[in-house]
């Protein structure tokens, strides 16, 4: 169906008297419609067959056929077109019969009225004109809601095909993360077996930064950046021959100027570690930065203020506090009196709103069995060769504890390092 409107209505005029035709079409001739006049029933539905009108007028007395059955049949053809009959003789309560019955719109009693013909016309072709506006708009909505199936359809599949997308991505996500921090315990486990101390001190850092992060509200990026380079800032000892680690714990004074040059150059070998991801070059920096001072006098590369990085600037004062071989009173004590100088007064600040949930981790030392004496505590438990626990770790010895685990080393000898501290 062709949808442009015509530019003039087209009008079907029907009767068997040729002056009512005539009459009628010049009545209607400066409406400019487009008018088609018939005097056989026969040829007008023809024309209706191949030709669409707004507006179809018909007498009703007529040779082939009553005007009512001529617009009878109209209606079958052209159901949207204004039906409109012309008599002089039908009853009122047939014509009223059928207006309802909507076998015409109106109808015009003879001899008609010249302005009512013209409105009765001009209103046909306008109610026409409604009727196939609102079609057109059905069969649009009719068109556009099938589209709208068809692209929700669409829409779901891709929706579907996306949350599913999103789910795996999520999964890999989690599975990664869960193998990075698998791989940081692994680390951690790694130092702690090249020295214990070292464990127990990365453990205590982790935690501090931790508890800063959570008070300053750091963003998820340089928080996860503080903490992977916590638990990694002591991988660079790993590098260090262990005696010089050890010295450097238990009695920093007395290192030698080649020992703390070695010792220096530890933050570089962790950053060349975490280097081998390329994802931790941000840790990286952290890691190389967490012995830099504020007022430029650390090391390795002597940066100063807001040189360094924000997460080393917390590293820094989380390392210092574990790292003094103070007590806690006294490790606070020095972190403040540092302020300004070794480390950011702000961060120092953060550092002081968390430090009554800060501690130091114990003074564990490595001693041999002849050296367990009663009143030491465990920092590891004890284990068979089998793998069978023989005493818990945070156990405190007894006189018969120390000398059960003498007994025990003359049948069964045990091979493993014996860490203990003492109670506070």
């Amino acid at each position: 169906m062709n949808r442009l409107e015509p530019t003039r209505s087209k009008i079907l005029l029907l009767d068997d008297d040729e002056i009512i035709l005539l009459a009628i079409k010049e009545t209607l001739g400066r409406e400019d419609y487009d008018i088609s006049v018939f005097s056989k029933a026969s040829e007008a539905l023809e024309a209706l067959k191949s030709d669409r009108f707004a507006a179809i007028v018909s007498d009703q007395r007529m040779p082939e056929m009553t005007g009512l059955e001529f617009l009878h049949e109209s209606k079958n053809l052209q159901p949207n077109a204004s039906r409109i009959l012309i008599t002089g003789v039908l009853t009122l309560n047939t014509v009223i019969d059928a207006v309802n019955k909507g076998e015409i719109y109106r109808f015009l009693a003879k001899p008609w009225i010249r302005e009512e013909l013209i409105a009765t016309i001009r209103n046909a072709v306008q109610r026409t004109q409604l009727l196939e506006a609102n079609e057109r708009l059905r069969e649009d909505t009719l068109h556009l809601n099938e589209e709208l199936v068809v692209a929700n359809a669409q829409l779901q599949e891709k929706v579907t095909a996306l949350t599913a997308g999103k789910e795996a991505l999520d999964q890999a996500n989690r599975a990664l993360r869960e193998n990075f921090e698998h791989s940081l315990e692994l680390c951690h486990r790694l130092i702690e077996t090249f020295h214990p101390v070292l464990g127990r001190q990365t453990k205590s850092v982790a935690t501090i930064c931790r508890d800063m992060a959570e008070a300053l509200g750091l963003a998820d990026e340089t928080r996860d950046v503080l903490m992977t380079s916590a638990w990694l800032h002591n991988i660079g000892m790993v590098g260090i021959p262990r005696q010089v680690c050890s010295k450097s714990l238990r009695s920093p004074g007395g290192l030698t100027e080649t020992e703390r040059q070695l010792l220096r150059h530890h933050p570089i070998y962790g950053q060349t570690l975490a280097a081998f991801v390329n994802d931790l070059r941000a840790v990286g920096e952290t890691i190389r930065a967490h012995h830099e001072r504020f007022d430029g006098t650390g090391y390795p590369d002597g940066l100063k203020r807001q040189e360094i990085p924000e997460a080393a600037q917390i590293l820094c004062v989380a390392v210092g506090f574990v790292e003094s071989n103070l007590s806690r009173e006294e490790a606070i004590e020095q972190i403040l009196h540092e302020s300004g100088q070794a480390y950011d007064p702000e961060v120092v600040r953060l550092f002081l709103k968390v430090s009554n949930r800060t501690s130091l981790p114990r003074k564990v030392k490595e001693i041999t069995i002849a050296e367990l004496e009663p009143g030491m505590v465990l920092a590891r438990g004890i284990y068979s060769p089998s793998g069978l626990l023989l005493i818990s770790e945070d156990k405190v010895l007894t006189p018969l504890t120390v000398a059960k685990i003498r007994e025990h080393n003359e049948v069964t000898p045990i091979t493993q390092r014996l860490l203990t501290y003492r109670p506070d």
